[in-house]
């Protein structure tokens, strides 16, 4: 069995490898060769180009990297052409892997696409796209599985990963041994995530500073706990903290770093400061109180604004259907606004009553993601023939 498979950034390797390694388990020598991450490669997918070659966020922020996109995506479609494989699958990066798709289809390649773009809340238009691009969809929430059986578009629902991976309750005090962090129970822990790219720290990084130091100003005891994804996003916070408490070295003290471990900084805290994306289901899955900021170049916001056809933009929100979690965006993300808020989550009763939402969405999202959207992929590949 060989599957093309295409993967962006590392939301998209976490989720390419945990499948990957479902079929092999079930067909040992199956082969994967695409746009793969560390995980995807360490699992055996051969590299054609890596995965950060798509890590690029906002409608003007991909224009600037399209001429390289674009020969990229122009290589591995006549590459798959010329070797096809068994089924080609596409893992987010929707407007990078459903080109890819569409061209496979139309030679009569198999194509899934893994992680449903998100058409049901802009971008309608992308419907007819998807369905002359994709055999099938496999969906991580529950919501777009209706959203695509109600315009007749083949889908799955396989839950997420990380839903598996997250016990329903978390230790705090475990958490905070694991990180070695070494705090005074009375004293609250901010975890503080500006984002994975680089683009979201750039505009993140001062407000969320400011804010920090301003909440500091109010509660003397506070703790904050920032994670980094790599060391050019830590390298340019560090730069911006540095700036802002020259003059108080107390101040920066009270900020610690990490090299990785997002997840485990957010399961020793209080409370959560995070960019928009898949962070906030984690720290949703994590049981904490957050506010979820969200800030995009000018004219990428002015587009999205006029194109969003849902009342939210959290994952949180749109999963409970309802405002459980703080959504600041653009010109609003900045210490006046965020300060208040954030040390409101440290005292904020009606958390409890959001928190047992937050279960109900836990338990829902359990569905051993992994090994579903492995059969998903293996159901296909018999009904079309490809396996016995």
């Amino acid at each position: 069995m060989r599957i093309g498979i295409i993967a962006g950034e590392a939301s998209g390797d976490i989720l390419a490898a945990g499948l990957m390694q479902a079929i092999l388990e079930k067909y040992p020598d199956a082969q994967f060769e695409g746009i793969a991450g560390p995980l995807m490669i360490e699992a055996g997918c051969k590299a054609i180009y890596p995965a950060d070659k798509l890590s690029v966020m906002g409608l003007v922020e991909v224009l600037s990297h399209y001429r390289e996109l674009s020969s990229i995506r122009k290589e591995l479609i006549n590459y798959f052409l010329q070797n096809p494989p068994d089924v080609f699958i596409g893992i987010d990066a929707p407007d990078f892997n459903l080109v890819v798709e569409a061209r496979l289809k139309e030679e009569g390649i198999g194509t899934i696409h893994y992680v449903s773009p998100s058409v049901w809340a802009w971008r309608q238009y992308r419907l007819g796209k998807i369905s002359r691009a994709v055999d099938l969809i496999l969906t991580l929430f529950p919501f777009e599985a209706r959203f695509y059986e109600n315009h007749n578009i083949s889908v799955k629902y396989v839950g997420h990963t990380l839903a598996d991976e997250i016990n329903l309750n978390v230790d705090i005090n475990e958490a905070r041994e694991k990180i070695h962090l070494e705090v005074d129970s009375g004293h609250p822990v901010i975890a503080v995530l500006p984002g994975s790219r680089m683009s979201e720290v750039t505009r993140l990084a001062k407000p969320f500073i400011e804010t920090l130091l301003q909440s500091l100003n109010e509660q003397p005891d506070l703790l904050f706990t920032i994670p980094f994804v790599n060391y050019k996003t830590r390298h340019f916070f560090e730069q911006e903290l540095k700036l802002q408490t020259l003059k108080d070295p107390v101040a920066r003290s009270r900020f610690i770093l990490f090299d990785g471990h997002s997840r485990d900084v957010m399961a020793a805290s209080n409370a959560v400061l995070l960019a928009s994306g898949t962070a906030a289901l984690e720290a949703l899955l994590l049981k904490k109180p957050m506010i979820v900021a969200y800030k995009l170049s000018p004219v990428t916001y002015w587009i999205a604004k006029r194109l969003l056809r849902v009342p939210y933009y959290s994952l949180p929100n749109l999963l409970a259907g309802e405002y459980l979690v703080e959504e600041i965006t653009q010109n609003d993300v900045r210490a006046e606004i965020l300060s208040p808020k954030l040390l409101s989550l440290l005292s904020d009763e009606l958390w409890c009553d959001k928190l047992e939402v937050f279960d109900d969405i836990h338990t829902l999202l359990r569905q051993n993601a992994n090994q579903s959207a492995a059969k998903a992929v293996i159901d296909y590949l018999k009904e079309r023939g490809s396996l016995s």
